[in-house]
């Protein structure tokens, strides 16, 4: 595990909706002439409402001329992988050696079995996803003698011919979170391709760790296979942005990262200003050997190790800090409001006398850091909804997926979450009791306004939640009336979305000082 030494490569995944085709392909061919090295799209061919993706990375391939181009991922059920291999090959023939192959087993299944696909278990998928690899290699290879034969449990090869051969070798990077499909990348595949939305901390450790196994036991060598990962969409500072960047690849090995993006603007700043930062500071440390943190990178530091210097007396509190708070953007999606914003009690600022240690901002970033993961949930439970509405995921396969999110649990707010997920920076170990809101009640009293508002929003949000839930149960029944499941949804999301950036408002700068428990306080400068 740590850095597998591979070229950092940056992606951009575009949203094949074919109500915008000609803006997706124009932010395509933006991606190539603002620097990146791949192009990819998602492969839902359920979806009314995407473009078919082999069709996509065709066409979008005679307009481009250097970037590489790929499914994030292919749906391997409605991809017959015989006919598949023949798709990858000529898209890598006709694109002179542009087309990589991302592959997954497949999800939702009523939508697959819809359009005539087999609904497999989990077990099956993966068995039937490790033959379909077979199935393609062995007809790329079109230098091996006579024609190929294969007998598996769900796919077969009588006697096919091979060929045509791709241009260049290409690499199949498959979409795996759970451990079986881990070690079958371990096993076969040339890269592991999971998305932030879908990890909680210490997962990609975990995930390399059983790769690496698998591939040792396979006579493989780890660093053979390529990490990649989808990040969503960017809007943090360039600086912080890279910094962790930076930190993903000297120490989860991440040699690709794919960045979602929605505007020409976006995707250029952070072509700009976040891959050559990153780029820089792996490569220093690269220079100063195994196991160095990213250096400062020219004038503006993306060093994560490095100490961070407090601005000179007289700077904001954020400037002081170091640290921005996500701002409330106050964009509302419901008629209904959860609550007034205007009667929220507010903490007093710092004054420039309060100087802010590492530790602190370490702290205070962990809080911004827990809501993210929250915020990616949000995204996805937005976009699993999408899918019920265009009938490529079942009500009842949406609330599975709603139950095992960490916001359904009840347990997401800052004491349990921190619990939970936040020991490798709090190095707080037997906390599960803990509850930061009393401590941070204790230590400054005038916070225990703010702490009461928040734990009060916290119920909003828990009854917004079960309101989603509801309406999936009614549509069951009524699967015609998607406005309530919309209106649930958009409610959520505006409550959610305040909520935490009300409490990162207010709560960022106190935790730099308290810390998150009475063991953990850190000591100002």
């Amino acid at each position: 595990m740590g850095d597998y030494g591979h070229n950092l490569e940056f992606g951009v995944f575009v949203e094949p909706a074919a109500q915008s085709a000609d803006q997706v392909v124009a932010l395509s061919a933006l991606a190539e002439e603002a620097g990146y090295d791949l192009v990819s799209f998602t492969d839902h061919p359920y979806s009314p409402r995407s473009l078919d993706a082999w069709t996509l990375m065709s066409f979008v391939a005679a307009r481009t001329g250097r970037v590489r181009l790929s499914a994030n991922v292919l749906s391997l059920p409605l991809r017959p992988p015989a006919v598949l291999a023949q798709a990858a090959a000529s898209l890598d023939i006709l694109s002179h050696g542009r087309a990589e192959l991302g592959i997954g087993a497949g999800i939702a299944w009523d939508a697959i079995e819809a359009m005539g696909g087999r609904r497999l278990d989990p077990g099956d998928s993966v068995e039937a996803l490790e033959e379909g690899i077979h199935v393609i290699r062995e007809l790329w290879d079109a230098g091996e003698q006579g024609s190929a034969r294969f007998e598996g449990k769900h796919y077969r090869l009588a006697g096919a011919l091979r060929g045509p051969a791709p241009m260049h070798d290409i690499s199949i990077w498959v979409g795996a979170f759970k451990p079986r499909m881990l070690r079958l990348v371990g096993r076969l595949a040339d890269g592991w391709w999971p998305t932030t939305a879908g990890l909680k901390p210490g997962d990609l450790a975990a995930g390399n760790a059983v790769i690496d196994a698998a591939a040792a036991g396979a006579g493989r060598e780890p660093h053979a296979i390529r990490r990649l990962l989808n990040l969503g969409a960017v809007d943090a500072p360039a600086r912080e942005t890279a910094a962790e960047l930076a930190r993903l690849a000297l120490e989860d090995g991440i040699g690709t990262f794919i960045v979602t993006v929605n505007d020409p603007r976006a995707m250029k700043d952070f072509a700009s200003e976040v891959a050559p930062r990153v780029r820089e500071a792996v490569e220093e440390a690269r220079l100063r050997g195994p196991g160095a943190a990213p250096a400062p990178v020219g004038a503006a530091a993306v060093g994560i190790s490095a100490p961070a210097k407090a601005a000179a007396p007289g700077g904001t509190e954020d400037e002081r800090l170091g640290v921005t708070p996500t701002p409330d953007k106050a964009v509302r999606l419901s008629d209904r409001a959860p609550w007034n914003d205007s009667t929220r009690p507010r903490r007093d600022r710092s004054g420039p006398e309060v100087s802010y240690t590492d530790q602190g901002r370490r702290v205070s970033k962990q809080l911004i850091k827990v809501h993210d993961m929250l915020r990616g949930e949000l995204s996805d439970l937005r976009d699993i909804v999408r899918q019920v509405h265009d009938g490529a995921m079942q009500a009842g396969d949406a609330r599975a997926a709603l139950n095992e999110m960490a916001l359904r649990q009840n347990d997401w707010t800052l004491g349990a979450f921190c619990a939970r997920y936040c020991n490798a920076v709090t190095q707080h170990h037997g906390i599960e009791d803990a509850s930061v809101f009393p401590h941070l009640a204790r230590r400054e009293p005038q916070l225990k306004p703010v702490i009461d508002r928040l734990t009060e929003e916290h119920q909003v949000i828990h009854d917004a939640i079960q309101e989603v839930d509801r309406a999936l149960v009614q549509h069951m029944t009524r699967p015609e009336n998607h406005d309530t499941i919309q209106g649930a949804i958009d409610y959520l999301t505006d409550a959610l979305l305040s909520h935490l950036a009300y409490e990162e408002q207010e709560l960022v700068e106190p935790l730099a000082r308290l810390g998150f428990y009475p063991d953990q306080v850190p000591v100002r400068n």
